[in-house]
């Protein structure tokens, strides 16, 4: 008997040092389906929720990319990178900080409800056709225009200087980089996203999330009983 194709929505927890696309070659694989994607793309220095879309799924991409984002976020004060995040060229350092928690509480919760945020250079959005972060590689800035986002929820969970821990959830288009740069910039000292963890994306929270290692470990037959119809 032919086994039916695969076709659902896989929730994995993505591992620090890898591409969301890296994650969909494995699937692929795995799978051995050529129909597989993301839903919503986590940078190499983050993990977490990334939902992978096989067969079928691929069509509920745009409902899938409309819900909210939740994440827990380590900001670096002090230092301001040419990307917004630790992978990045450090650009400014401002040395010392002397900032009390109630100043950093005040400056993050600050972003709280509908904003206007710049996308960050090293991102997707387009200019003249082409992806800002191929203008950034070439070292060029080029024009951006705000674009409205809301920020739901924000909470400070840690301040132990240089390092500010804090909890978002937001709207879909949020750049968490952008983000922290903002925070940093509004401090004075300038900042950059050190580490980040999503938690939810639409209704998918982390705690359905598979591990790589475990998927990779589980048999052809069991593949299918782990896709979320």
């Amino acid at each position: 008997m032919e086994r039916k194709a695969p076709n659902g929505i896989l929730v994995i927890d993505k591992p620090k040092g890898i591409t969301s696309h890296d994650v969909v070659n494995i699937a692929r694989s795995l799978f051995k389906i050529k129909r597989i994607g993301h839903g919503g793309t986590l940078d190499p220095i983050a993990t977490g929720v990334l939902l992978i879309l096989v067969g079928g799924a691929t069509k509920k991409f745009d409902i899938l990319m409309s819900g909210d984002k939740e994440y827990e976020v380590k900001l670096r004060l002090g230092v301001t990178t040419d990307t917004g995040d630790a992978f990045g060229r450090a650009i400014k350092a401002s040395g010392a900080l002397k900032l009390s928690r109630e100043t950093v509480e005040a400056a993050v919760t600050s972003f709280k409800g509908e904003i206007q945020q710049v996308p960050p250079m090293f991102s997707a959005v387009k200019y003249k056709g082409k992806s800002l972060y191929k203008w950034a590689r070439k070292g060029i800035v080029v024009p951006r225009k705000a674009r409205k986002v809301v920020i739901k929820e924000l909470c400070v969970k840690e301040v132990a200087l240089p390092d500010v821990v804090f909890s978002v959830s937001c709207s879909k288009g949020t750049y968490i980089r952008q983000l922290c740069t903002d925070i940093g910039e509004k401090l004075g000292c300038g900042g950059h996203m050190a580490e980040l963890r999503r938690i939810r994306t639409g209704d998918f929270h982390i705690s359905q999330a598979l591990d790589i290692r475990r998927l990779r470990s589980l048999p052809d037959n069991e593949l299918h009983n782990i896709l979320i119809a």
